[in-house]
Formats: structure tokens, sequence, C-alpha cells
């Protein structure tokens, strides 16, 4: 994996933009409310027009509705609509809070099927086929992208709450050396709806690993977590991003269905970037840490206003991992 980082400041108000965002939200959100679900444009609500970020979050709002109209009975449809505007009201308010200057944009509904997964292109092992896939982007086509945290060493309680008020979808990717000193904070990250990967008991490079040496690490990680949150995961994360066919072998044999690499690492100060571009892409894969100020230049939420930020500037909605994968 990349280089760990933590960040510097706790909260920051954002006391302006803050307060503009929140306006601009409730607006949308009123204007949702109270047209049969139905967006209004851009100066539809008299005086200033939005800015640009409120405009994508009407264009994201719209697509959901469209979205759920063409998919599902009506009330599934509904249900879903009345969802998205909970949510967003929710983090009209909550932006100010956390520093955010722009309500994150609403994901769309997730797909009926699952899109089917392959092996990014060198990404191959020999006899790799019938293998769990390796990738680093979902196949989509909607600006969507998933955020997974790894590890475990920084058990910031900001983060959770940070997390659970503006209503950010992640999966954290768990290493027992870690997160054994207080398996409780991530029961409370579970409680909250986030799903608990394998991450391997000690983080040990796998290739040079033996095979069953590598099974034990995989296994023994799928053993601890049915034991303490109750399932088995279906996905892996191989330390470092480093694997071989065994640790690919040993993970089928453990249950893992798929392994989700990363296209792009989040630090509280800056994004790093696997693609030639520099650039976000549907379906990428955003990887961070858990990490705090004596490893990074800031704290979590730190990351997470980086994160958001990234993403809603570049018209992207955060959407859940375990949605598509």
């Amino acid at each position: 994996m990349g280089a760990d980082g933590r960040g510097a400041a706790g909260r920051r108000p954002g006391a302006r933009g803050a307060l503009r965002g929140r306006a601009v939200a409730a607006a949308l959100l009123a204007g949702v409310l109270g047209s049969g679900c139905t967006v209004p444009g851009p100066g539809e609500h008299g005086g200033a027009q939005p800015h640009p970020g409120a405009q994508a979050e009407a264009s994201q709002l719209e697509r959901a509705e469209k979205d759920a109209h063409r998919s599902g009975p009506a009330g599934s449809r509904a249900a879903y609509v009345d969802q998205v505007e909970q949510v967003q009201k929710a983090r009209a308010a909550a932006i100010g809070r956390w520093g955010l200057d722009k309500v994150p944009l609403p994901a769309p509904q997730p797909p009926p099927v699952k899109p089917f997964l392959n092996t990014r292109k060198g990404f191959e092992v020999e006899g790799g086929a019938a293998l769990p896939p390796v990738f680093t982007t979902v196949p989509v086509k909607e600006k969507v992208v998933f955020l997974t945290v790894d590890d475990g060493a920084e058990k910031d309680p900001d983060f959770i709450r940070m997390m659970s008020e503006l209503k950010i979808p992640y999966s954290a990717f768990l290493s027992d050396y870690v997160i054994n000193d207080n398996y409780g904070y991530f029961r409370r990250m579970q409680d909250e709806g986030v799903a608990l990967h394998n991450h391997t008991l000690n983080h040990r490079y796998m290739p040079g690993l033996s095979y069953e040496a590598q099974k034990k690490e995989i296994c023994g990680q799928q053993d601890n977590l049915q034991r303490l949150y109750g399932k088995r995961p279906p996905l892996f994360r191989p330390p470092y991003g480093n694997y071989n066919g065994d640790t690919l072998r040993a993970a089928q044999e453990c249950g893992v269905k798929a392994v989700p690499l990363w296209a792009a690492e989040a630090f509280p100060d800056h994004m790093e970037w696997r693609e030639w571009d520099r650039d976000l892409h549907p379906g990428d894969i955003i990887l961070t840490h858990f990490r705090g100020t004596g490893d990074w230049k800031g704290s979590m939420p730190d990351m997470v206003r980086q994160v958001m930020k990234t993403v809603t500037d570049k018209g992207y909605a955060v959407a859940r991992l375990e949605d598509y994968v």
C-alpha cells in the first residue's frame, strides 16, 4: 500500500462556506419535498443562483429520482426517493459541524444486479481465471467512487461520528494485530452499517510467505471477524496490495469472493493516484488508513474533508462498495 498518513486540525468551522452549503441544500430539499420529488433548476428559488456544487447536487438528485422511477415497484421507488431526501437533509445540517464547504452528492440507486468483475489487466496470476478477481475500479458508468479504510491502528471516535452524521458510506479492511486492543471500536462502526473485511492477521508481505502461512493469515482473520462481528467477510485486501497465486488460492479457500485494491489514495493534505491522468473515474476505489496525527499531517476528520472536497468538486458521489461488489 502507499504511505500511511495523519492530519492536524480536528474540526474547522468554515462558517461562511458551511452556512452557504446548508442554505443551498435546504433550498434544494425544500424544492424536492414540495414538488413531488422534482428538483428545481438553478435560479428557481428566487434570490441568488446556487453555486456549482449545489447545481451538481440538483443534477444528482434528479438522476436519483429517474433511477428510482426506472426500477422496482412504486413502493420501493418512493422509499428510495425519500431516503435520498432524508440523507441530503442530514448532510446539509452536518457539514458546518465538520468543516465541509459543500454537501456531499447523493449516490444513485444501487444496481439490481451487481457488475461482473474481472481481474484488471496486468494484475493476473497464472491460473487465475477461476480465482477471486483483483481490481482497482468497479465497472460502472455512474459518477460514483468507493471509500475504503485499512488496518485499524487509529481509533478516533470523531471519525465514526463524522461519517455517521454526514452519511458517508465506507468499508473497513482490518488487521487483527492493530484492532485487538479495542475490538469494540469496530463493533460501533459495524452498528452504523459499515462492512468489516479482511486485511490479514498480522499485515505480512504475502508473496514472501508459503501457501500455508498465507492461508493462516487470511483464514485466521476470517475466523476472528466471524467470532467478533458475526460474519465471514467476502472481500479481502492483501497488505501493501502485494499478492501472488498462492495468496488468491488461499483467499478463495477461506471464502473470499473478490480482492479490491485501489485507484487512488487519500491523506489529510493530498491525494495520490494510480492512473496516469491523476484523476477520478467512475467506479474508482479510494484507499485510506486508520491513522492520526502521530503518523499524518492531520487527523482522520481532516482526511475525510480532503476526500470529500476532491470527490464532490469533481462531481462524484461516494457509494457503498458492498452494493456493487
